[in-house]
């Protein structure tokens, strides 16, 4: 009887083990990206009217969605029903597409790894071959490359290839103004709806930077080229719903007048910080309230700095935005913890949010400004140097902006309490966080080269467990260095030197691979996801 009470149980037990879902080897993968609820906002401000737009903008954003997987993938669907495992399933819904964006590897069995070109040129085109075919809307931002019948290369306008949701996001944003009760705001949806329909973003540029009075922003286009890691050329369509913050902005836009100061601040030539950005800039504080496109993809960003157009820039200026409420969550998330792991006590002590917030808005800031074309020859940074551009960018920015929020809290010319040390290592915490990002997209190289370079100058030593002490003063001079460096080169155009420097320095080393372990095993995630609230 006890025999057959015991088979009895162990049949039982075998029968609830075959029914329990097998773990996924994604499992791990997925939690690299904390999950992050985007809360419905307090709204009492706003009047019906401005719900129903902050509606239309949401419908917007979900139509560039659609156009993003097109544009970098493909078909959205067809990879997700192909794929079993729900966590990987999850997975490729986070990175857009079957290829990890942190090292450009495929994940899913079928795939090649990712092209370097992404879904903009042909996968067989040659950088010799575009280089040698003379067409004249070939460096437009905003054309894809295509194969004819022939097998001869064309381009596509984007407003073309995906005419279908461009009408949709068009007609949203054209219903959004025809019932908002701001001027400012009805100028820049109708200019940014023809925009669309054209792919010419001059006016809709200079429309976005005059709307000013609104408690709600979109972000809506193609706007960065990041994803064109093959010539550093085509723009990936985003989008972003925003809620501002008046108390921060208000606080924010004190530096404003002080652009031009800021742009002489900048270490090097002086020859190469003759771009003066134009007096229509502003700085706002916001909160995120829904992504969409390529700022949802993989690692999501925490400030802008838009347009990229550089004749805006020269003629109004730029908008900085703060998105307030992600950068607290990955301070609290990833940042925070992060510096924990990695630094001594004794620079554990001056991890700030305050200090990384700052070091956000001024990042954000160097962005627009430096150099925008080159000395001699007057073409974009970008064309001179192509697929390095975007990389370049992200390092003048990172060292720039931290030597800028340094140099005024020298003078205690922010009105926050935190200190030059607290900002040179939370700076340090954030980018020993960000080398996790790897080599597989520009952002990621960037942080990789601003490492192995202050490495090199002795910045940093990283004792035998594994945490790091900090000599500031040298870090300082190696940012101030780097800034310099990499601005001569945006203003040369010097293309040889900046793959010639990217390829020396964008390496990973030992250190990479043991701090990733060290936050790995203390489970302290790589990035965050988003829960959008309905």
């Amino acid at each position: 009887m006890k025999k057959n009470v015991l088979f009895a149980a162990l049949m039982l037990v075998a029968a609830i083990s075959c029914k329990q879902t097998p773990s996924s080897p994604f499992t791990r993968r997925v939690a690299d990206y904390a999950v992050v609820n985007i809360e419905v906002p307090d709204l009492s401000g706003i009047t019906d009217n401005g719900k129903e737009v902050l509606n239309l903008y949401r419908f917007a954003a979900d139509e560039v969605d659609a156009i993003y997987w097109e544009q970098y993938f493909g078909d959205r669907q067809a990879l997700l029903d192909s794929i079993s495992d729900p966590v990987q399933r999850t997975f490729a819904e986070i990175n857009y597409g079957p290829w990890d964006r942190m090292d450009g590897k495929s994940f899913v069995e079928g795939y090649a790894d990712a092209l370097p070109g992404a879904g903009f040129y042909p996968a067989d085109m040659s950088v010799e071959e575009f280089d040698a075919w003379d067409n004249p809307d070939k460096n437009s931002p905003y054309t894809l490359v295509r194969r004819d019948a022939d097998g001869s290369l064309q381009t596509v306008w984007y407003h073309d290839a995906y005419k279908t949701h461009i009408d949709k996001i068009a007609n949203y944003l054209t219903a959004a103004a025809d019932i908002t009760i701001k001027p400012s705001v009805k100028n820049y949806l109708l200019s940014k709806a023809d925009a669309l329909r054209t792919d010419r973003y001059y006016e809709s540029g200079l429309a976005w930077l005059d709307m000013d009075d609104s408690k709600m922003d979109l972000v809506i286009g193609p706007n960065e080229a990041a994803d064109d890691q093959l010539l550093g050329i085509k723009r990936s369509y985003e989008a972003f719903v925003l809620l501002k913050s008046e108390a921060r902005t208000n606080e924010l836009m004190e530096y404003v007048s002080r652009l031009g100061e800021f742009q002489q601040d900048l270490p090097g030539d002086p020859a190469y910080k003759a771009f003066q950005p134009g007096t229509g800039s502003n700085i706002f504080s916001c909160d995120a309230l829904y992504y969409a496109g390529k700022a949802n993809a993989g690692i999501k960003v925490i400030a802008l700095n838009l347009p990229f157009d550089a004749d805006v820039q020269r003629d109004r200026g730029t908008r900085t935005i703060l998105l307030e409420n992600i950068i607290k969550a990955k301070y609290n998330h990833i940042v925070n913890p992060a510096g924990v792991v990695l630094l001594t006590s004794e620079y554990a002590e001056h991890l700030s949010s305050e200090a990384f917030f700052w070091n956000i808005v001024f990042r954000e800031v160097a962005h627009g400004l430096g150099v925008k074309e080159t000395v001699d020859s007057h073409v974009s940074v970008e064309e001179a140097l192509g697929n390095a551009a975007p990389t370049f960018e992200e390092i003048k920015a990172n060292a720039a902006g931290v030597l800028l929020v340094s140099k005024l809290q020298q003078h205690f010319d922010i009105h926050q309490i935190f200190t030059r040390e607290d900002a040179l290592t939370t700076y340090f915490a954030s980018l020993l966080r960000s080398e996790r990002f790897g080599e597989g997209s520009s952002l990621g190289r960037a942080n990789i080269i601003i490492y192995n370079y202050l490495q090199e100058a002795g910045a940093f030593q990283r004792k035998a467990s594994g945490q790091y002490s900090l000599d500031l003063d040298k870090m300082e001079a190696a940012l101030s260095d780097l800034t310099a460096l990499v601005l001569k080169t945006q203003a040369t155009g010097d293309r040889a030197f900046a793959e010639e420097f990217e390829n020396r320095y964008a390496r990973r080393s030992a250190n990479y691979d043991a701090d990733k372990m060290s936050l790995g095993l203390e489970k302290i995630p790589a990035d965050i996801r988003f829960n959008f609230s309905r």
